[in-house]
């Protein structure tokens, strides 16, 4: 038997009525002579009507559990884990039921007191908990809750944990790769540093030598208006003056100095135009060269950015994971409060168990006390009613003995009243014959 007593030891016929009520028809020899697969029935019956756990329901778990054994031949364990799966809800049962020291015993080799003793704490919990029906689907609503909102928490850390690995993986990958491009765009930050500044001077150069060339294209135009303006003015004067060969060969002579002198600045204006060009070609080139770097400084940019937009992502999941991490404290928080809460409905359940047991118990030894003050009021009842027998047979008694005095006192009184009217009759008749003889009326009464 249990150390602790919660629940009345109900009688056979009892434990008949209430199996019945759930569907189990047992008889008085099962309950007399329990066999093991009689109780493991009927216990799974009552573990059933309160957690609604059946063997069915057991199924799933137990070939998870075969799933993950390393075995060759999983099957040989089958029938032991769904035994101990099986075992350990009916102990919870039981320790919720208050009979602490429930065991494999009480499934492999049953003994009929302790068979009924178990199945009477089994019944009068379930009782109990169908009274308590709305508190329960309650508590068991709220415990689905937190469940549902614990598995989705922690299935959303896996995934912020799964996307944090694999951002920190990509960025470890590109660790390598980022510092390569912060040394490379150094390096052509250094470059494009010293080619702009090379570019400054050419871009100077260039505007010094478009002046200049400016001015020659101006003074080479102002010297070719000005010999075309010669030439008419030589033409003009050799249509009014009189050609001397000599001055003429003299002209000529000037004129082909002025035109090699002026094929010779010709020629040096063409040179310089070529160097000018061939400058102009290369600052082009340093142009493109410029242009490309700075089209590399600009993509080194936009990498840059991403990067930092990576960085800028990282740290809002860093963030987010914190504030997943708070969420979780407070869920945790949360399932504390409802674990508690859970406790204190528990205590407030065991409170009014036991109370609902002392006013059982005292309801018990109150009818004990009834039974027992009725049985001694049976006692005395009996005692009386003999003693009243005895009286009722003295009173009879005394009734035959006043029946047979009553008809001796009256044949005595009529004895009696007889002799009184013999003698009343006489004493008439001798007052009579006195009277007569004394000569007297006397009348008679």
């Amino acid at each position: 038997m249990s150390g602790q007593y919660w629940f009345p030891n109900m009688p056979i016929p009892e434990i008949m009525t209430a199996l019945s009520e759930w569907g189990l028809n047992v008889s008085n020899e099962q309950l007399v002579r329990p066999s093991s697969d009689f109780v493991i029935g009927v216990y799974n019956a009552c573990l059933e009507q309160v957690t609604s756990i059946s063997p069915n329901v057991l199924h799933k778990p137990t070939q998870r559990a075969l799933a993950s054994l390393e075995d060759a031949n999983p099957d040989l364990y089958n029938n032991a884990i769904s035994h101990n799966i099986m075992l350990y809800h009916l102990t919870r049962f039981a320790t919720s039921a208050r009979i602490m020291d429930f065991s494999s015993r009480d499934l492999s080799a049953p003994e009929p007191e302790r068979t009924r003793f178990i199945l009477s704490a089994f019944i009068n919990f379930v009782k109990f908990a169908e009274q308590c029906t709305t508190f329960i689907s309650n508590v068991r609503e709220k415990s689905a809750q937190v469940i549902e909102e614990r598995e989705q928490v922690i299935q959303e850390l896996s995934e912020v944990q799964h996307n944090l690995a694999v951002l920190k993986a990509q960025r470890a990958k590109d660790e390598p790769k980022c510092e390569q491009l912060k040394e490379e765009n150094a390096a052509m930050t250094t470059q494009l540093l010293a080619a702009k500044e090379v570019h400054t001077g050419l871009t100077k150069d260039i505007e010094s030598l478009k002046i200049e060339r400016a001015h020659l294209q101006a003074r080479n135009e102002t010297i070719n208006s000005e010999s075309a303006l010669l030439m008419d003015n030589n033409s003009r004067t050799r249509s009014r003056i009189v050609q001397s060969p000599e001055r003429i060969r003299r002209n000529i002579m000037t004129m082909g100095t002025t035109a090699i002198e002026d094929k010779k600045a010709v020629a040096l204006h063409e040179a310089k135009a070529r160097d000018l060009q061939a400058k102009i070609s290369a600052l082009v080139n340093i142009e493109k060269d410029v242009r490309s770097c700075i089209e590399q400084l600009q993509t080194t940019e936009k990498e840059v950015q991403l990067l930092e937009g990576s960085q800028k992502e990282l740290a809002e999941l860093k963030d987010s994971l914190e504030y997943k991490k708070v969420e979780r404290g407070e869920l945790q928080k949360k399932t504390e409060r409802v674990h508690k809460q859970l406790g204190n409905a528990q205590e407030k359940l065991e409170r009014a168990q036991r109370h609902a047991e002392e006013k059982r118990q005292a309801s018990q030894q109150t009818v004990e006390r009834l039974q027992r003050d009725y049985e001694k009021m049976d006692v005395e009842r009996r005692e009386n009613d003999k003693q009243v027998e005895e009286l009722r047979m003295e009173a009879g008694d005394i009734e035959t003995k006043m029946a047979e005095h009553l008809k001796k006192s009256e044949a005595e009184l009529n004895e009696l009243l007889t002799e009184y009217w013999k003698l009343r009759h006489e004493t008439e008749v001798y007052m009579e014959t006195l009277a007569n003889k004394l000569n007297m009326n006397v009348s008679s009464d």
